[in-house]
């Protein structure tokens, strides 16, 4: 069967879920294919059908180039022809995975040649074998050379001489299409033997019939490069191999070569090989790989003797990432407790200094207990090897038996650990990633729980030495906010923002906020930060960020980041009277957006005019008071203060919407423009309706239930896309993406001047929450304790911008 007549069908599911979101974008996508493909009287699909084709969108799953894909191939088109029109559009992301992936999806290689060393004389057998849709050829090459006689599957080399060795390397073909194994050396050794000192690295044939030719050697690398070891070997019948780390076999390592790419500290340690057939059996030669100028050696592990002091290896030296991600969560408005103010300030607060430090911040307010699971798994999506992760958390919370639980806003009001979530199970699956640091920022109280009993059993944790605990108080004790004037901040905040920026070892750094806190007359005997760590490691939040050595695996992070970080573009509607207003759109958290409206154009003959937002699509959360207002202010913003950069002699209003993650529908909304004549009194109207997509984080449809979470061993690199939320939720804007532009900062507008066309307080009993907040004051005299207010969060007069950077 000639391959260039396979059919679309053919693609696995993975291939065509990818081509289809390669496809979903306005410039270059499944609309243009479907102008392309049309041009063949076979392909011609009605307006129904495209119609169908674009409703795609509306469902969380949905693709209209994946759906245009299972048209095409009902028809029976042919790859051949889904290239030529791919090719014609100038999409060459999708002209250039289908060309690859194709071929690698056709030709297999389930036999990769083994480099081996040998004796001057021997007979060495160099296998590749594949498996296709057809019937296969072979070509060997030496170098660059074709071997003569070499288009086999085995090249046999008998006797081997001085001028055969060097590197080998097997075409495999299937018509015009071709793959490549990997590399394998041919390298000749005296037959005496190893040099002196080294007696251990081969093993005669004539003992065993096994011997090793080639010992891995030791590695002192840095954080995020790739570790490579090589154990070469002659047997007969061939040799297969097992990896140990400590002694321990490392599963699905049974290649001759070990390459773990984006090394953390976890990876070092002693690694050997064994190498073994039906009959023999032999061990590579221990090899010690340190991570980083800071990493042990083998000498280092011994005690030193009395009077000596511990030098070189074990100082510590700064680190570095691989990437940095935080989720910041803070919960406000509870349904069933007392409502808080500081989360809001705090959580901003934050994340405009985590960002400072190259962070990638998701800041989110107000999420229920599905939001709250669903956004951790997200946020896990984003953790690999060598990367710093942060969990901050502000809200109630409390401990039972060391377990700590953040409670959602829907918690009832006699909640379990079952209604929350569970701090010990997010770290043990931060573990799972292997994360360089993992660091968990709890401002919270911590008292205990009556109506929880059960103490949940959480999995093995593993051993490392990575993590950091910072309680913003003590066990069976309470967190405290600040009201002073009409800001809220948490008493752990208004310290740790002062500290966060030192260049300090975390722990240190949140030793030097323990002790600016217990100098403070106001907190000294109610509310003292309490550390707990295992880090061996000088990591801080102020390190640099190495680029890891697995580009794909950074540009999957940056993408999923980015993805739930875009903000429609500014854009300009003109209405029939000649009116022309400008839409803009900025980021207060992850999940809370601002739109502002404002008159570019008026024509002479119009005397007034006021655009206003009205019939928001269903889901999102928009105060209809507090919209459509003169100033952030008054729309509710209370953190933002952007009026600076807009042009004061252009009238213009503000709406707030929040609870962005609770949006099922792309977000639409009506533009009403009221105007009227010079010489008329009646007030005229016209609407146009705006659909701006899925902004911001509503993209993740944290409202959706996730799968049960796996091990990051049994994760690839490309099903990170394919298994979050973030790829499913990838629509038309994606591909105008500009990453320098997205989440720089959560004020930021996005402005477009040019023309564009119109397209109840319930009764708490034994309830283990903040019950108190503490008056904080200048002044000497003691705090005043008083129950926290219960006014909803639009009612609290915050003044963030003018926050003091002193108590």
């Amino acid at each position: 069967m000639d391959d260039k007549n396979l059919g679309v069908e053919t693609l696995s599911e993975v291939a065509l879920n990818r081509l289809g979101y390669m496809l979903d974008n306005l410039e270059c996508g499944w609309r243009q294919l479907a102008k392309a493909v049309a041009e063949h009287e076979k392909f011609c699909y009605s307006e129904k059908e495209l119609t169908d084709c674009s409703l795609k969108v509306l469902s969380p799953h949905g693709s209209p180039g994946r759906y245009l894909l299972a048209l095409l191939a009902d028809r029976g088109c042919t790859l051949d022809f889904l290239l030529q029109c791919l090719k014609k559009i100038e999409h060459r992301e999708a002209v250039g995975f289908l060309t690859t992936h194709v071929v690698m999806e056709q030709i297999d290689i389930t036999l990769q040649p083994q480099s081996q060393r040998v004796p001057e004389g021997s007979t060495i057998v160099l296998s590749c074998r594949a498996v296709g849709p057809v019937e296969l050829t072979y070509q060997w090459f030496k170098a660059k050379d074709e071997v003569p006689g070499g288009n086999s599957p085995e090249l046999v080399l008998n006797p081997v001489s001085p001028a055969q060795q060097g590197p080998y390397i097997c075409r495999v073909s299937s018509g015009e299409k071709y793959v490549f194994s990997n590399w394998a050396h041919v390298r000749l050794v005296r037959s005496e033997g190893a040099s002196a000192g080294s007696s251990s690295s081969y093993f005669p044939s004539s003992a065993s019939g096994l011997y090793i030719t080639q010992q891995p050697r030791t590695e002192v690398l840095m954080e995020g490069d790739t570790l490579y070891l090589e154990c070469a070997a002659q047997a007969n019948p061939p040799p297969r191999f097992q990896w140990y780390l400590n002694k321990q076999p490392m599963p699905n390592c049974t290649r001759s070569f070990l390459k773990i790419p984006c090394i953390t500290t976890a990876d070092r340690g002693i690694y050997t090989c064994k190498v073994y057939n039906l009959y023999h059996e032999a061990w590579s030669d221990q090899v010690q790989v340190n991570i980083g100028p800071g990493s042990f050696s083998e000498v280092s592990w011994e005690m030193p003797k009395v009077g000596t002091s511990v030098a070189g290896p074990r100082q510590m030296v700064d680190c570095c990432a691989t990437d940095k991600v935080a989720l910041l969560i803070g919960n406000m408005n509870y349904l069933h407790h007392r409502q808080l103010r500081a989360p809001m300030a705090d959580v901003h607060e934050l994340t405009n200094l985590l960002r400072q430090l190259d962070f990638k911040v998701v800041s989110l307010l107000d999420l229920n207990w599905q939001e709250m699971h669903s956004a951790v798994t997200e946020f896990l999506l984003l953790l690999d090897r060598g990367v710093y992760g942060l969990l901050y958390f502000a809200g109630h919370g409390y401990e039972n038996y060391g377990n700590s639980f953040m409670v959602p806003i829907d918690a009832p009001a006699s909640y379990t650990f079952k209604q929350c979530l569970w701090v010990q199970d997010v770290l043990q699956r931060m573990q799972e990633r292997q994360t360089g640091l993992n660091v968990f920022l709890l401002d919270m109280c911590r008292k205990r729980n009556p109506n929880d009993e059960i103490i949940p059993q959480p999995g093995p944790l593993k051993v490392t030495a990575n993590i950091v605990f910072g309680y913003a108080t003590c066990v069976d004790a309470e967190a405290f906010e600040v009201n002073k004037d009409d800001l809220s901040n948490g008493i752990f905040m208004s310290f740790l923002k002062k500290r966060l920026m030192e260049p300090e070892k975390v722990t240190v750094l949140l030793d030097k906020v323990a002790e600016d806190m217990g100098r403070c007359e106001i907190t000294r005997g109610r509310q003292a930060l309490e550390l707990r760590s295992n880090l061996s490691e000088r990591r801080a939040l102020t390190d640099s960020i190495q680029a890891p050595a697995c580009q794909v695996t950074a540009s999957t992070r940056n993408l999923q980041w980015a993805i739930a970080h875009v903000i429609p573009e500014s854009r300009c509607i003109q209405f029939e009277c000649g009116v022309k207003v400008q839409l803009g759109f900025a980021a207060e958290f992850s999940n809370i957006m601002i739109i502002y409206t404002r008159i570019l154009e008026t024509p002479k003959d119009i005397a007034y005019c006021s655009a206003q937002l009205s019939d928001f699509t269903e889901g999102s959360e928009v105060d209809l008071k507090h919209s459509n207002q003169e100033s952030l202010r008054e729309a509710g913003s209370l953190l933002l203060s952007m009026d600076d950069l807009l042009p004061l002699e252009q009238p213009r209003l503000f709406t707030r919407i929040s609870a962005l993650q609770r949006l099922k529908k792309e977000l639409a909304f009506t533009v009403c423009l009221h105007y009227k004549y010079t010489n008329l009194d009646e007030e005229l109207l016209e609407e146009q309706r705006v659909n701006v997509g899925k902004p911001l984080v509503s993209k993740l449809n944290l409202h959706e239930p996730r799968l049960p979470h796996t091990s990051s061993s049994d994760l690839h690199t490309s099903s990170m896309i394919e298994s979050s939320s973030f790829s499913e939720s990838l629509r038309a804007s994606l591909p105008d993406l500009t990453f320098s532009s997205i989440g720089s900062t959560s004020t930021s507008w996005s402005y477009y001047e040019g023309p564009m066309e119109s397209p109840t307080f319930s009764s708490l009993k034994n309830e283990p929450e903040e019950t108190t907040c503490l008056e904080f004051l200048e002044s000497e005299e003691p705090p005043t304790i008083k129950s926290l207010p219960s006014a909803s969060s639009q009612e609290l007069p915050f003044k963030f911008s003018n926050l003091p950077n002193s108590l």
